[in-house]
């Protein structure tokens, strides 16, 4: 059995915190369809991620990649800031 590692999640959101050291809150947004009425609905998911520089600020967008558990609620970490705030 050959796993590879190279099969991690990534996700690409928007960052809503960093008040926390090292750590910043990801919201992602998805458009779904309702099963029954067919309206489009929008639902947020929340990630914990792992920033080990404190770069990142409220507003940019980026990249993180699920990892081992790193705290309680930290399991993804930082890959790329794809766009900073305005």
């Amino acid at each position: 059995m050959n796993i590879d590692r190279n099969l991690r999640k990534e996700r690409i959101g928007i960052v809503t915190s960093n008040k926390m050291q090292k750590s910043i809150i990801i919201s992602e947004v998805k458009r779904t369809k309702h099963p029954m009425y067919g309206k489009y609905v929008l639902k947020t998911k929340k990630y914990t991620a792992h920033d080990e520089k404190d770069e990142c600020n409220v507003g940019d967008t980026v990249k993180i990649m699920e990892t081992r558990p790193l705290s309680k609620t930290k399991n993804w970490r930082l890959v790329e800031i794809i766009e900073r705030a305005k």
